[in-house]
């Protein structure tokens, strides 16, 4: 593991499903000496897939971390799932990282989860280089993508290679910047490789390509420019320099070409990742919050001497390391022995263990530093998007933000026995997955699983299998719906009871429409200095009166009218009574509790259910068919385009119509269709 932070890459890979991304990985584990025999993502043995139900869906479900070394650099890889389902996956990697490559598919070019990650990428400014995969399939059109990915993402990608051939006559690759051939050795799965002259007729279209390289390039930097319309010549080192530059600001994204499984062009994008992805030196500070005034901006710088700071970004079970929390460190060093904070809560960790993963490997380290993402066993408290960070130099940094779950299912242990360890389990399963939530109501006794797809809920059924040795019982997915309403009212919630003593409690609040901004519980009670306002309660009123009464306003909107949970609303207390002696805390819970679910009641109440983005790909022959069957589910056709020798199918549908569609689009194309599907809003839905 290298301290000099300029040799130190923090990159991800990301990709829709079946784009390649582990398949690449692979490839820079070889060559780089680390694996001395390539795994295949279809036989199940590829490194990067440890867990039993990746070897044998060929998909990536859990983000893994492995450094390699190359040349002396030190690349920490995280290989993150494509599948819509495991988007959280991508999410929390992304936070943490310097930069990406983005795989795009040569044939299919940009598919709706490369659109779904590259706006997560965007979220979190990464910058990224792009690498075009799959050039040997049948369709493969290098530069229809490139154009497809300055149409969709509006923004500039720069080629710095060119294939030769395409689909069965792809054989190699030409570097833009050398002018040179390169042709890889099918014998030494592309170990080896032969560097040569350009192919007089490839000639032409590779000239035009580097014309374009070096004016992109000469736009950027007034030096430049003035060599190049002077017609001097622009050296390969200059290019580089200001490419770099480019790719950390994102104004330029460098293009490279390929196909990952027949072993041609990875080195080269290997070196790019050297070349032009930013090191923790490019990125010199990161802003947080200060712990004291959540208000007030605080950064820290990058370097060593620093306080230390890091972002766990990871949690997992591990069955012979226990709980294992990844972290990104941002400043400081850390060693064995040493103390955390949690930042902004009372909370600390004492470090025991510090280790370098290899995907599913440890490697015990005695120390770490800043730039480095490294795992740490043991701690108790530390969960997803928690700063660790010094205990007398304390900062907090931005959450990470996941979508929320909008699938249901019920599920039991087979035998009473077990439940208690099916709970125990599901809490270990959850603390992992910010995605995974569990309920276990108290009345009926019946557990609720909840995820963000059918394929997580499978996973997670099968995990209890496989690693908890538990089988259970599950029941058929349910939506996630959920309540809003449609009217602005004022109500009053009064409690007045005597209990052994009186106890009283008045609350007037107003409720209205809050779309796309969640629950918002606001008062009116609180002047600016946080003082009480006379004019709408008591002055002698303490403080926690009110924050009895907006907990109580909270709790009334986890249940709405349908039983569902309330979203998407604003409550604003406005009054409170006060009476010396008689007024309780829990009195003015109750009292907000009364107001929140009178007011609900009458505000004109609606059901909201989670639709869709739906995007299928078939033969022309069957496009009537699918139409019809998705009019029939109460999708929306938003479009149909061509793509490659295909249809594209666009449609908004409703997930409850969704369920168990995967086996009627085989049956209506003769297993020829194939579709995604990833969250777009909620809806109003009729369903009462």
């Amino acid at each position: 593991m290298s301290d000099d932070k300029s040799k130190i890459r923090n990159i991800g890979i990301m990709a829709h499903i079946d784009a390649g991304k582990t398949t690449t990985t692979e490839r820079f584990l070889f060559y780089s000496g680390y694996i001395h025999k390539i795994g295949q993502v279809d036989d199940g043995t590829a490194f990067m897939d440890f867990m039993e139900q990746e070897k044998e869906r060929g998909i990536t479900i859990m983000s893994a971390v492995t450094p390699v070394e190359w040349n002396g650099y030190n690349i920490n890889i995280i290989d993150t799932p494509g599948h819509v389902d495991f988007t959280a996956e991508v999410q929390r990697s992304l936070r943490v990282l310097d930069g990406a490559i983005a795989i795009v598919c040569g044939t299919s070019g940009v598919q709706p989860q490369t659109e779904t990650v590259w706006r997560q990428a965007d979220e979190y400014n990464v910058p990224r280089i792009i690498f075009i995969n799959k050039m040997d399939r049948l369709g493969a059109d290098f530069y229809k993508v490139v154009d497809e990915i300055k149409e969709k993402f509006s923004c500039n990608p720069v080629p710095i290679e060119i294939p030769i051939g395409a689909e069965d006559t792809f054989e190699g690759v030409i570097d833009l910047l050398e002018m040179k051939a390169i042709y890889y050795d099918v014998e030494t799965q592309g170990s080896k490789f032969n560097i040569t002259d350009i192919p007089a007729d490839y000639i032409e279209i590779a000239t035009k390509y580097k014309n374009q390289l070096i004016e992109s390039i000469a736009e950027t930097d007034d030096q430049l420019l003035e060599k190049y319309l002077a017609g001097e010549d622009i050296t390969i080192a200059e290019i580089n320099y200001t490419l770099r530059k480019c790719v950390c600001n994102r104004s330029i994204l460098p293009v490279l070409c390929g196909s990952s499984l027949r072993n041609i062009g990875v080195q080269p994008l290997i070196e790019a990742v050297i070349n032009y992805l930013p090191s923790p030196n490019d990125i010199t500070e990161i802003s947080g919050y200060d712990v004291k005034d959540l208000e007030k901006i605080k950064s820290v710088k990058l370097i060593d001497n620093e306080p230390f700071s890091a972002l766990a970004f990871k949690v997992v079970t591990d069955p012979y390391v226990g709980r294992l929390t990844y972290i990104r460190v941002y400043s400081g060093t850390l060693n064995i022995g040493d103390s955390l904070q949690i930042a902004g809560t009372d909370k600390k960790e004492k470090i025991l263990k510090i280790l370098n993963v290899h995907a599913s490997k440890r490697e015990e380290i005695k120390a770490t530093n800043s730039g480095q993402i490294i795992a740490l066993p043991g701690l108790k408290f530390a969960g997803t998007g928690d700063t660790l960070c010094d205990i007398k130099n304390q900062i907090l940094f931005e959450k990470i933000r996941f979508i929320a779950p909008v699938i249901n299912q019920a599920i039991e242990a087979k035998t009473l026995a077990e439940q208690d360890k099916l709970l125990e389990a599901l809490k270990r399963l959850a603390d992992e997955d910010p995605t995974f939530k569990f309920s276990n109501d108290a009345d009926s006794g019946q557990i609720i699983i909840s995820g963000v797809g059918e394929l997580h809920l499978e996973i997670i059924v099968d995990r209890l299998r496989r690693e908890f040795n538990l089988d259970t019982r599950t029941g058929n997915p349910q939506v996630a719906y959920k309540e809003t309403i449609n009217q602005e009212i004022i109500k009053e919630g009064i409690f007045d009871r005597s209990t052994g003593k009186n106890m009283f409690g008045s609350v007037k609040l107003s409720i209205k429409p809050a779309k796309d901004l969640g629950i918002i519980i606001k008062n009116e009670l609180i002047d600016k200095k946080g003082k009480i306002n006379i004019e709408r309660a008591d002055k002698n009123m303490p403080v926690e009166m009110l924050n009895a009464a907006m907990e109580g306003a909270k709790e009334a909107l986890n249940v709405g009218t349908s039983g569902f949970p309330m979203a998407d609303i604003e409550v604003n207390i406005l009054e409170m009574k006060y009476i010396e002696g008689e007024s309780d805390p829990i009195a003015y819970k109750i009292a907000a509790s009364i107001a929140v679910k009178d007011a609900v009641r009458i505000a004109s109440p609606i059901l909201l259910e989670p639709m869709f983005r739906v995007e299928i790909t078939s033969p022309e022959e069957y496009v009537g068919d699918i139409i019809a069957d998705m009019n029939a589910r109460k999708g929306r056709i938003e479009g149909v385009e061509l793509k490659g020798n295909t249809q594209l199918i666009k449609c908004i549908a409703p997930l409850s119509q969704m369920f168990g569609y995967v086996t009627k689009l085989r049956s209506a194309s003769q297993g020829r269709a194939s579709y995604s599907m990833f969250f777009h809003n909620y809806e109003p839905t009729e369903k009462k």
